[in-house]
């Protein structure tokens, strides 16, 4: 008989949001694999609960090799209870290999749910969250960091991103320059934690604020496009448009006819748009 993948969610920041289940989970449990074994230490410490099964580490640089070991555990009957440092396991976190490999071996998955820092800061930014989609980090390098933007710069769903504190004023700044320097967005700094704070504004104010520095765990969460009628949208936006989807690699053809559904324009409109601009420019 196979055993029991139970992923739990940990505190983001207050150690009292920890899931009354988590304790439970953390004392019954045959292997406990965590992100970081003494970040693990503390959290038990602070919930007075004594670990019963062994602990391993199970992070970024040695998922792929412990992934078949705890494979085997939970083949042999074994509870495995997989946490992070911080939030639901996955989630822009370790586990998605784990959970895979478990599926694919027809072995229970099952979850504690707990606190999440994307939807805690979506709530939180004011914006609307009908509708959303999560977009994790962007890369570092800053031509891949724009090109990543350009791809849904014309997103209508909120978008919620994570960021390191030092790269946050290039990101806010990246994001002015894709999305328009008044899209509205939201940085939330340390959720739950002592110093929280949401910082909501134009894209453009943000980065400005964030050039100062910025410290703590970061989550943005930014307005989605526009649903602009042909009446809101002059050429000039519509060249810009046309420019960012040729920018992200699409032919010149594809991104006029693109751009043209999305504003509700026939295609000579935007066509005689981008060769005005071409003219003028040359």
């Amino acid at each position: 008989m196979t055993g029991t993948l139970v992923l739990a969610g940990t505190p983001i920041g207050d150690v009292a949001d920890a899931p009354p289940r988590l304790s439970k989970e953390l004392a019954e449990a045959d292997v406990i694999a965590a992100e970081d074994t003494r970040r693990l230490r503390r959290l038990t410490q602070a919930l007075g609960v004594t670990p019963g099964g062994r602990v391993v580490s199970y992070f970024e640089g040695n998922e792929s090799a412990r992934t078949p070991e705890l494979v085997e555990e939970l083949r042999g009957g074994a509870r495995v209870l997989l946490v992070t440092d911080a939030g639901m396991p996955s989630v822009s976190d370790p586990g998605y290999r784990l959970v895979a490999a478990a599926v694919e071996h027809d072995i229970k998955v099952t979850a504690v749910p707990g606190p999440s820092a994307v939807l805690t800061a979506l709530a939180l930014s004011g914006l609307p969250v009908d509708r959303f989609c999560f977009e994790g980090f962007l890369p570092r390098k800053g031509g891949e960091r724009l090109s990543r933007l350009r791809e849904v710069a014309g997103e209508r769903r909120t978008l919620v991103y994570f960021e390191a504190p030092h790269r946050l004023d290039d990101t806010l700044a990246a994001m002015a320059e894709v999305f328009g320097a008044d899209r509205r967005a939201a940085v939330c700094r340390e959720l739950t934690k002592t110093y929280e704070e949401v910082k909501r504004g134009p894209l453009a104010d943000l980065a400005a604020w964030a050039a100062e520095g910025v410290r703590g765990e970061i989550t943005v969460v930014v307005e989605g496009a526009p649903e602009a009628g042909p009446e809101e949208l002059d050429a000039g936006e519509l060249v810009r448009r046309v420019r960012i989807r040729e920018d992200a690699g699409e032919r010149r053809k594809e991104a006029i006819a693109a751009v043209a559904a999305e504003a509700g324009l026939p295609k000579r409109v935007v066509f005689d748009a981008v060769v005005a601009a071409k003219r003028s420019a040359g």
